[in-house]
């Protein structure tokens, strides 16, 4: 996600318009504008400005990693066959060793039955399939991370 991009959610995200940012920092609106297409950056007190009015630490609101796109691209780009055959917990121990562990560590079965509940409330309740059940509750626990994290 570019700066612009990350900007432009940002603000979103708060409920404002371009106009209102504008106003609240004695900008132009088009100034605004050019921040959120990337044709131009906001300088640093501009950006502690930002932060504030879009209630996030300045960190916060320039983290964005150009590399996610590539990232992006490379899923796209693999085949569900490739996906398949990749051994995604090998693939992730190096950097989190506890997946090449937990298994004897951690009664699965038990948590296993739990989520799975889980995935048949979310089929049963909204009509997702299986995938689409997996892919909303794996982005429910993604949330609930983040939030712990704060």
């Amino acid at each position: 996600m570019s700066l612009g991009n990350h900007l432009f959610h940002a603000r979103k995200k708060r409920g404002l318009s371009q106009e209102e940012v504008a106003e609240k920092l004695g900008i132009s609106r088009q100034t605004v504008s050019k921040w959120e297409t990337n044709e131009t950056l906001p300088d640093i007190r501009q950006s502690k400005r930002l932060a504030v009015l879009y209630g996030l630490t300045l960190d916060e609101l320039v983290e964005f990693d150009i590399d996610v796109k590539e990232i992006q691209e490379a899923i796209e780009r693999t085949s569900e066959a490739v996906s398949e055959k990749i051994d995604w917990t090998k693939a992730w121990s190096g950097k989190y060793p506890i997946l090449a562990r937990y298994q004897g560590e951690v009664n699965i079965a038990c948590y296993a039955a739990e989520l799975d509940k889980l995935l048949r409330d979310l089929e049963k309740e909204y009509g997702y399939n299986e995938l689409d059940s997996f892919l909303v509750l794996k982005d429910i626990l993604a949330t609930v991370w983040k939030e712990r994290r704060r």
